[in-house]
C-alpha cells in the first residue's frame, strides 16, 4: 500500500506551513494513522541529527515528533545552509555534497530533484500519509524554473495542494487570490482549497469574506485556525520578533545575533524559562548588564568572529568577565573562544586563519568532514544532558584537559580554571531539566526549576492539534 500525499503550500514565508503540517500530523496520529512529514527542499541554519545519522532541517525533526516517529534523512532530503549572501552548503540525504553559488545550485537541481523523489517514494512505502511542506510561496516567479520546493514537486508527485495564508499580517484575500493568479492553470487546479491562519476575533465578521472567496475561486475554505497566543515550536530559521521580548526575570542572558547564526533553537529553553531574561542583541542594540553571555553556533565562524570584533563584542566580553560574569560558547561560539580558527581548505569561505578571542588555551582547524552525532552524558559539575553535534573542525590544546562535559563517547568542551568561561560542541545543552538547572546555577540562578524541552514541545503540539481538529474537518481532506 502506498501513502496518500498532501502538500501544504503558503502564500508567503511564515504563513504557517510548518505549524499546519505539525498540527495535522499530530491530529492524524491521534487517529492511529501512520503519518510522516516531508519537505523537499529547506533553506535553514537550524538543523538536527536524524535517527539514521544524517543532518536534516530542525522543522522536520519537530514535525516527526508531532507524528510520533523518529526523524530520518528522507523527511528532509535537501537542506541548504547559507554561508554567505551568495554561497551555501548543499546537503543531500543528510550529507554535504559541497558549497554552491545560487547559479551553481540551479544547475544542480535536476540531481537534487532525483534525491527528493527517491525520498518521497521511500516514505510512501512506509506510511499511510505523507504531509509535505512547501517553501516560501509558489508564486515566486523568478524561482519557477526547475522548482523542486513547491509546485515543481507537486506536479512531479501528482499530489493535491492545500494553501495556507496568514490573516494576522493583513490582506489575506489578496494573498490567496494573487497566488492563484500567478500560478499556472494546472497548478491552480491542483490547489484543493485554503486554510486561514492566525485569526483573532469574531468568526462571524469574517464569514462574508470567506463566502466571497469561495465564490470567487470555486474552492473551499477548509478551516480558520485561531491565533494561538504564545505558541512555541522551534523556529525553522529566523529569530522571530517574539524571541526579542524581555522580562523582569532575575538572570540576564545576552546573545549576539551573528550574521550566520545557526541552531539558535539551542536557547529556546532559556527564552521560555521564567527565571531568565534572554536578550538577543543585534547591530545597534545597546545591551545592559548581563550575568551570562552566550556565543551561539555559526555557519561561518571566522566571518562571524570578525563581525563580533567590528561590533564591539570583544571589548564588551572582556569587561563582562572583569566584573565576574559568565561566558559560554556553543559549537562555533566555542571555537571562537580559542587562540585562532584556521580554515586552510576554505570550508566556510576564503581559506585562511583568524585570531580568536584567546580566552581558552586551544585552537581549531576546520575540516571538510562534518561530525554528526546524537549524544548523551553529564556536565562535569553534575547534571544530565542530551543533544547533538553538528560541526566541522578539530579543536585541541591545553584547555581540553579540563572538559566541560563527560559524554558517552568521551569528554567534550573546556572550562577555564576559574570557572567563568566554558565551551562545548553540544547543541541542545539546555534541553534537559537537570542540565538546564545545573547550567543556570553555574550562571547564578540556583533552584531554577527547569522543564524538559521535549515535554514543553509535547504540550504545545497537543494544544496545536486541539486547534486543528476544532477548526478543520479532517475527513474533508484527501
Amino acid at each position: 500500500m502506498t501513502a496518500t500525499t498532501l502538500m501544504v503550500q503558503g502564500t508567503a514565508s511564515d504563513a504557517g506551513k510548518s505549524t499546519l503540517v505539525a498540527g495535522l500530523g499530530r491530529a492524524w496520529r491521534r487517529r492511529g494513522v501512520a503519518v510522516a512529514p516531508f519537505k523537499p527542499q529547506n533553506m535553514a541554519l537550524n538543523s538536527a541529527v536524524a535517527a539514521d545519522g544524517g543532518e536534516i532541517a530542525r522543522a522536520q525533526a519537530v514535525q516527526a515528533q508531532a507524528c510520533g516517529v523518529e526523524p530520518t534523512i528522507d523527511m528532509s532530503p535537501v537542506l541548504i545552509k547559507p554561508a554567505s549572501d551568495t554561497d551555501a552548503q548543499v546537503i543531500i540525504h543528510g550529507r554535504p555534497v559541497g558549497d554552491m553559488s545560487a547559479a551553481g545550485y540551479q544547475a544542480y537541481k535536476r540531481t537534487a530533484m532525483n534525491a527528493v523523489l527517491e525520498s518521497h517514494r521511500r516514505l510512501r512505502e512506509r506510511f499511510d500519509r505523507v504531509l509535505v511542506e512547501g517553501a516560501g510561496s509558489p508564486a515566486e516567479i523568478n524561482l519557477r524554473d526547475n522548482d523542486i520546493a513547491n509546485m515543481g514537486f507537486a506536479e512531479a508527485a501528482d499530489c493535491p495542494v492545500l494553501l495556507v495564508a496568514d490573516i494576522d499580517k493583513g490582506g489575506v484575500f489578496a494573498q490567496i487570490v494573487g497566488t492563484l493568479e500567478l500560478v499556472s492553470a494546472s497548478e491552480r487546479d491542483r490547489i484543493i482549497g485554503f486554510v486561514i491562519n492566525r485569526f483573532r476575533g469574531d468568526i462571524a465578521l469574517l464569514q462574508p469574506g470567506l463566502d466571497w472567496l469561495e465564490a470567487r475561486t470555486g474552492k473551499p475554505v477548509f478551516g480558520v485556525l485561531p491565533y494561538l497566543q504564545g505558541l512555541h515550536l522551534e523556529a525553522e530559521d529566523a529569530i522571530s520578533s517574539e524571541q526579542r521580548l524581555t522580562s523582569d526575570a532575575p538572570l540576564n542572558v545576552q546573545v549576539p545575533v551573528l550574521p550566520r547564526i545557526s541552531n539558535h533553537t539551542d536557547l529556546d529553553a532559556l527564552r521560555l524559562h521564567p527565571g531568565v531574561n534572554l536578550q538577543w542583541v543585534g547591530p545597534g542594540d545597546e545591551p545592559g548588564p548581563a550575568d551570562l553571555i552566550i556565543l551561539p553556533g555559526s555557519k561561518n565562524v571566522r566571518a562571524d568572529l570578525t563581525w563580533l570584533r567590528d561590533n564591539g563584542w570583544e571589548t564588551r566580553i572582556r569587561r563582562h568577565l572583569r566584573y565576574g560574569g559568565k561566558l559560554l560558547g556553543i559549537c562555533g561560539g566555542y571555537q571562537m573562544l580559542g587562540r585562532h580558527v584556521a580554515d586552510p581548505r576554505g570550508v566556510e569561505g576564503q581559506a585562511g586563519s583568524t585570531t580568536g578571542l584567546g580566552l581558552l588555551a586551544m585552537a581549531t582547524e576546520l575540516g571538510e568532514e562534518k561530525r554528526l552525532q546524537n549524544v548523551t552524558g553529564e556536565l562535569v559539575a553534575g547534571g544530565a544532558v542530551c543533544g547533538y553535534r553538528i560541526h566541522c573542525g578539530h579543536t585541541e590544546g591545553e584547555a581540553l584537559a579540563n572538559p566541560f562535559l563527560q559524554l558517552a563517547d568521551g569528554p567534550d568542551g573546556a572550562v577555564s580554571a576559574d570557572g567563568q568561561i566554558a565551551g562545548t560542541y553540544l547543541h541542545g545543552l539546555f534541553d534537559t531539566a537537570t542540565g538546564c538547572d545545573a547550567l543556570l546555577a553555574w550562571a547564578g540562578l540556583p533552584a531554577a526549576g527547569s522543564a524538559a524541552q521535549h515535554d514543553i514541545r509535547e504540550a504545545e503540539l497537543e494544544r496545536l492539534a486541539d486547534a486543528v481538529e476544532a477548526a478543520i474537518d479532517l475527513d474533508r481532506l484527501p
